[in-house]
């Protein structure tokens, strides 16, 4: 499913999100996954729609109503996830998260403070797999209580490899958004320990 991406000619950035993006990163396999999880931007949107020609998909209108995502659409602003399957009776194979940025500037959904060049947005693995950089990734997965347990082994894998950019992006990003979430202060250890 990824692969159609990987091997379009489409020329528009996505990434390789979650979960996933985390296990790229660190070059291993951490847990099991439910589905795959992929970052767009919202001006390239349309690219979801050439690439998975005849799928089912579906945009989720807030407060969490899914609705059919007909070609040519453009979503309104507060809609940030398409749904994805081969057809009605399949289970759903793709979330397409949709972000946003002005020029090549990326914003945060959380918070409009918290930008990034989107050329930073994301990495490559070296078989040229593109995903979301980590610090945009973990600052995403952050929650402000109820921490799930995915997510903290997602982040304790990830943290011994981030570099002190990434690291000091996050910490900043989370302090901007949750100040209070105890991955700062193993951050700021980690970042001790250099």
């Amino acid at each position: 499913m990824v692969d159609r991406f990987l091997h379009s000619d489409i020329q528009k950035p996505w990434w390789m999100a979650g979960g996933y993006a985390i296990e790229l990163f660190t070059d291993r396999v951490l847990r099991p996954h439910g589905d795959i999880d992929v970052v767009i931007l919202r001006r390239d949107q349309q690219v979801v729609h050439q690439v998975l020609r005849g799928w089912d998909l579906q945009a989720a209108d807030p407060p969490g109503h899914l609705r059919p995502w007909p070609s040519g659409e453009t979503l309104p602003e507060h809609v940030h996830d398409i749904w994805c399957r081969e057809d009605r009776t399949s289970p759903w194979r793709i979330q397409f998260m949709i972000e946003d940025a002005e020029g090549q500037r990326w914003r945060s959904r959380r918070h409009p403070a918290v930008t990034l060049p989107v050329a930073h947005l994301g990495r490559r693995t070296n078989r040229g797999w593109p995903y979301l950089a980590p610090e945009v990734q973990l600052h995403y997965k952050a929650k402000p209580v109820n921490q799930p347990a995915k997510d903290e082994i997602d982040f304790a894998a990830a943290l011994p490899l981030l570099g002190g950019p990434a690291s000091r992006w996050l910490d900043n990003a989370l302090r901007t958004t949750i100040p209070d979430h105890h991955w700062r202060a193993a951050l700021r250890t980690h970042r001790r320990g250099w």
